[in-house]
């Protein structure tokens, strides 16, 4: 099902004819050019947006007639990393060979501009949310002040939600006040006031390196570079309780000068009734598996995730890696053995990154396998690599530091089996990754509540040796490292690390 945002575009596009040249013919902007460009381009390549030159005149175009040719003819532009045929994703951002094919004669042919009266409409874009007016809109409490230099900045900003009922959301749109220091951004949800026990008075926020420093009771989407909104297939979204705090986690990165920000952000909400609930499954590879050599320009890690407790329907999918990412490629193995590709990035960039929402479902039976492999090129030769020289590199928060997860969204035909697969993720995580919460009930109530105790229990038995209800920094030193980071997660979400 396309998104508004795709449907808006094939309008407009489709109102000014995408007829390209025939054979002899000299391509022109005004008739041939142009839609392409309204069509694929001016999303991002319009003034006051993240590119960093318009197309929506002749002159501008003109100038840039080869390194549009060079650029669209080697699949750079318009940013799509999925490799075809890998999956098949809504709102698709590739140039048909016969689009390619008329840049490219365009640009040989000098770059005419052609007959002014059969230049298109330009695309109207509106207040710039991208799918439209959204149902809320909500901000940060003030500005918030970026140091120009030191460690990144990890801010959590505590929102009150004027949501007077139960709500479905169906879309986000994050719009970051400050591109040039805003790294990502994570919506949690908060139910219970725990941010607003956290928060100060003033600044209604609080410093949270790593997790949210709670317990987030949902998450309704995330934001990096290159993500840009789309809806949840009709029938679904996120539970959103009435009365919640929006938790907004903002990773700030210092840009060498004073910065301020004041991001904000756009809700949408479901107008049918909501039959599925969204959660994630997933992977990640192990912190402590992630030690990237420097000078290594192929680091490959492979990870799998357990089977899956219960059948459950991929719907979209959450690649994650930093600047020395490289390649990811993951698919699902399914219980009779056969293989579903899922997603296969071959040329990663941190700073094209998404949630590639499917065209249809994806089945996944009970027992299936998700499978993941990375690659991370640390070498001189990756023009992304934020040292120079090459450090080794390994799991962190950090801009310089790395992470390898892959975040699939999924419904399930009944609430308890999409807490099951949550489970699986352990934590937070599940919300990191593109969970949800869920509206509670007795049985998801009481799921959860076992699952918390069993955890509990377990790691303290295992590891509290003073016996003082909490571990300690020499007490987690006891963990294995293979387990620790799991471990950790847990704690942390329970209040139990000292």
């Amino acid at each position: 099902m396309k998104s508004v945002f795709g449907r808006v575009l094939a309008m407009l596009a489709g109102a000014a004819g995408l007829a390209q040249a025939g054979a002899g013919d000299t391509p022109t902007f005004t008739k041939d050019v142009a839609p392409i460009l309204f069509k694929h381009c001016a999303s991002c390549h319009r003034p006051g947006e993240i590119a960093p030159f318009s197309l929506l005149e002749y002159k501008d175009a003109a100038k840039r007639a080869d390194f549009l040719a060079k650029i669209t003819g080697e699949n750079r532009m318009p940013p799509w990393s999925p490799e075809p045929g890998f999956g098949h994703f809504m709102d698709e951002r590739r140039l048909t060979v016969s689009e390619k094919a008329t840049i490219a004669a365009w640009a040989k042919a000098g770059a005419p501009e052609g007959d002014p009266g059969n230049l298109p409409a330009k695309p109207a874009f509106g207040s710039g949310w991208v799918l439209g007016k959204p149902d809320l809109v909500v901000e940060m409490p003030a500005e918030f002040t970026i140091p120009a230099s030191g460690p990144d900045v990890y801010q959590c900003f505590v929102i009150p939600l004027p949501v007077t009922q139960d709500e479905a959301v169906v879309a986000v749109d994050f719009q970051p006040g400050n591109t040039k220091v805003v790294h990502h951004a994570i919506l949690y949800l908060d139910s219970n006031g725990q941010g607003r026990a956290k928060a100060d008075p003033v600044t209604r926020s609080f410093p949270s390196f790593g997790g949210p420093g709670i317990r987030p009771t949902g998450n309704i989407g995330a934001w990096a570079p290159g993500i840009r909104p789309g809806l949840l297939p009709e029938g679904t979204g996120r539970y959103l309780k009435k009365g919640s705090d929006l938790v907004l986690q903002i990773h700030y990165h210092p840009s060498g000068k004073e910065e301020k920000d004041k991001s904000r952000v756009g809700i949408y909400f479901s107008k049918v009734p909501v039959r599925n609930y969204v959660g994630a499954a997933g992977i990640r590879t192990r912190q402590w598996a992630l030690r990237i050599p420097a000078g290594e320009p192929n680091f490959t890690v492979v990870e799998q995730s357990d089977p899956l407790p219960v059948s459950a329907k991929a719907i979209g999918i959450l690649p994650h890696m930093h600047y020395l990412g490289k390649e990811m490629k993951v698919d699902a193995k399914l219980p009779d053995g056969s293989e579903i590709p899922l997603i296969w990035i071959k040329d990663w960039d941190f700073n094209w990154q998404g949630i590639y929402g499917y065209q249809e479902p994806v089945n996944l039976p009970k027992g299936t396998v998700l499978r993941m492999k990375a690659v991370f090129d640390n070498s001189t030769a990756n023009p992304r690599n934020p040292s120079s020289p090459p450090i080794p590199v390994t799991w962190g928060e950090q801009t310089q530091d790395e992470m390898c997860i892959c975040g699939v969204q999924v419904i399930t035909e009944t609430k308890k089996e999409l807490r099951q697969v949550m489970d699986m993720l352990h934590g937070d995580l599940g919300m990191i990754l593109g969970g949800g919460g869920l509206p509670e009930d007795a049985e998801t109530q009481a799921v959860a509540m076992e699952r918390t105790k069993k955890m509990e229990r377990m790691v303290l038995w295992e590891y509290d040796a003073d016996k003082d209800g909490k571990i300690s920094k020499e007490e987690l030193e006891l963990v294995p490292k293979s387990n620790r980071d799991r471990v950790t997660l847990i704690l942390r979400v329970m209040g139990k690390l000292k």
